[in-house]
C-alpha cells in the first residue's frame, strides 16, 4: 500500500510488480521476442576477451583459481537471481527484488549501483574494443589508428573513437526493436564461442607445464587479488533478469538462462586462462592488451590467427556492449515506471516497441567516459558496487521466503537458506579484498546516492503518492 512519501522503507509487493509491467500478459509496452538461446547469448564467454590480462598479471598461473573463486560467487547468487527472475519476471532485475524484499530506500540505491556497474563494464569493454580493433587492422592492412583516435587524454590519446562508434552501433540496434537486437547477439554468440574453441585448440598445440610455475607466483594475496579482477569478467550475467518483460514464457527460461550461462562463462574462462598461459606462459599474457590475439600469434609465427582472433573479438565485445547498454536501459525503465528517475526512460515508442529516448541518453551518457577517460581508477568501484547489489540479492530472497511463503516460484534455490547466506560471505570476501580507498570511494558514491533520493526519488515516488495503474493498485489491495 502507498506510504508516507518520506518513508524509505515502503514497500512493494511482487504481485504489484508484475501487474504494473503486466509480466504475465503482454508488457509494459514491450514485446516477448527473447527466447532461452537469445538469453543465454547475451553475455556468455565475452569477458575472457577484455578480463584476462588484468587477472593474470595478478595471479599467475593460480589465475584460473581466481575464475572459480569469482564464479563460486557468481553461482551463489546465480541461485538467487533464478529464483527472483522466474517469482518476478519484470525489467527492474535486482533493483526491483529490491523493492519487493528491503523497501524503496535500498531499491533506489541498488539502481544507483548498477548505473555504476553497467555504465563502468560498458565503457571500459568499449575501450577493450577499441583494441582489438586495431589489432584486426593490423593483421588485415598492416596499419593502426594513430593513438589520438585509438585511446582517451588519461592514455595518451585524445579521443576514443572506437569505443564510441561500438556504443553509437549499439543503441541504434536497440533502438530498431528487441527483435533485431536478439537476432544479433544470437549471431554473435555461436561465432564468439567457435573463435573460442578454436583458440584453445591453438593454445593447447603449444600447451608446456613449466609455463604453469611457478603455479601462484604472489601467493594467496595474489589469487584473492586475481579474483576480484576476475569478477569484473562476470560482470553482466544479472542482465539477463532485465529481459522479464521481452522474455517468452520469463518464470521458465530467465533462471534456466542464468545457470546456463554462468557454467559455460565458467568452463570458457578456465580453458582459454589455461591454454593462453600453457602456451606462452604468464609474464607475456599478464597486462598485455589484446592478450588472446598475441597469444596466436606468438604460437603460429603469423598474425593471421591473431587477426581471426581479433575479429571475433570484435563481434564478441560488440554483443555485450549491446547486452549490458539493453539491462541498463531496461532498469531505468522501471525506476522511471516508480518515478523515481525522470519520466523520459519510460516512454515506450508504439513503432518499435523500445525505449528510445532513455536508450539514446544511456548511450551519450556511456560514450563519455568511453571516449575521454582512463577507466582503471573506477573499475574496483564498479567491483565493489556490482558485489554490494548481488548482495542484496541475496538477502532479498531470504527476506521473501519469509514474508511471501506463497509466492508461486518456478525454481527454489537450493539448501536454502545455507546458499544465499554463503552468497553474502563470497560478495564480502571480494567487497573486502577492493581495499580500504575503494571503500572511501563507495561510501561517498553511496552518500551521493542517497541525497539524490532525498532531493528527488523520495518526492516523486509513486508509490508514495499513490499514482498506480488502477489494476495494479486492484492486485494490491488483494495481496494485503
Amino acid at each position: 500500500m502507498p506510504g508516507s512519501p518520506a518513508n524509505p522503507f515502503r514497500l512493494k509487493s511482487p504481485e504489484l510488480l508484475v501487474a504494473e509491467s503486466g509480466a504475465d500478459l503482454s508488457g509494459h509496452g514491450l514485446k516477448r521476442h527473447m527466447g532461452l538461446f537469445q538469453l543465454v547469448s547475451e553475455i556468455v564467454g565475452t569477458g575472457i576477451f577484455v578480463g584476462l590480462s588484468d587477472s593474470v598479471a595478478q595471479a599467475g598461473p593460480a589465475v584460473v583459481v581466481s575464475f572459480v573463486l569469482a564464479a563460486l560467487t557468481c553461482v551463489f547468487t546465480a541461485f538467487a537471481f533464478a529464483e527472483l527472475g522466474g517469482a518476478i519476471p519484470v525489467s527492474g532485475s535486482s533493483y526491483s527484488f529490491a523493492y519487493a524484499g528491503l523497501g524503496e530506500g535500498t531499491a533506489f540505491l541498488v539502481g544507483w549501483c548498477l548505473l555504476l556497474e553497467y555504465g563502468v563494464s560498458v565503457s571500459a569493454v568499449a575501450v577493450g574494443w577499441s583494441q582489438y580493433v586495431n589489432e584486426l587492422l593490423h593483421s588485415l592492412v598492416g596499419w593502426q589508428l594513430p593513438p589520438a583516435l585509438s585511446a582517451g587524454p588519461g592514455d595518451g590519446g585524445v579521443v576514443n573513437l572506437p569505443a564510441v562508434i561500438v556504443i553509437a552501433l549499439a543503441a541504434v540496434l536497440l533502438v530498431r526493436g528487441v527483435r533485431e537486437s536478439a537476432r544479433a547477439t544470437a549471431a554473435m554468440a555461436v561465432l564468439k564461442l567457435a573463435i573460442l574453441v578454436a583458440f584453445c585448440a591453438v593454445g593447447f598445440t603449444a600447451f608446456r607445464h613449466g609455463n604453469l610455475t611457478p603455479f601462484a607466483p604472489a601467493g594467496l594475496g595474489g589469487i584473492g587479488a586475481g579474483t576480484t579482477a576476475a569478477f569484473f569478467s562476470y560482470i553482466g550475467f544479472d542482465a539477463i533478469t532485465t529481459a522479464g518483460e521481452e522474455a517468452k514464457n520469463p518464470r521458465r527460461n530467465i533462471p534456466v538462462a542464468i545457470l546456463v550461462c554462468l557454467g559455460l562463462v565458467t568452463l570458457l574462462y578456465c580453458a582459454v586462462a589455461l591454454a593462453a598461459i600453457g602456451a606462452i606462459g604468464g609474464p607475456e599474457v599478464g597486462g598485455r592488451p589484446a592478450a588472446l590475439s598475441y597469444v596466436v600469434n606468438q604460437v603460429t609465427g603469423s598474425t593471421l590467427g591473431g587477426g581471426v582472433v581479433a575479429f571475433g573479438a570484435v563481434v564478441a565485445i560488440a554483443s555485450v556492449v549491446l547486452a549490458v547498454m539493453y539491462g541498463q536501459t531496461r532498469i531505468l525503465l522501471s525506476m522511471s515506471r516508480d518515478g523515481l528517475v525522470p519520466r523520459v526512460f519510460e516512454r515506450v515508442s508504439p513503432k518499435t516497441s523500445t525505449p528510445v529516448s532513455g536508450t539514446l541518453v544511456v548511450a551519450v551518457v556511456f560514450a563519455v567516459p568511453a571516449a575521454f577517460s582512463s577507466l582503471d581508477a573506477v573499475v574496483n568501484l564498479c567491483t565493489i558496487g556490482t558485489l554490494a547489489t548481488m548482495a542484496v540479492v541475496n538477502v532479498v530472497v531470504i527476506a521473501l521466503r519469509r514474508r511471501e511463503p506463497g509466492l508461486a516460484r518456478s525454481f527454489r534455490v537450493p539448501l536454502y537458506p545455507v546458499v544465499p547466506l554463503l552468497g553474502v560471505g563470497f560478495c564480502g570476501y571480494l567487497m573486502y579484498e577492493t581495499g580500504w580507498t575503494t571503500w572511501v570511494q563507495f561510501a561517498a558514491f553511496l552518500a551521493a546516492g542517497c541525497l539524490v533520493y532525498a532531493l528527488y526519488g523520495r518526492r516523486h515516488s509513486r508509490l508514495a503518492t499513490g499514482a498506480v495503474t488502477p489494476d495494479a493498485t486492484a492486485v494490491e489491495r488483494q495481496a494485503v
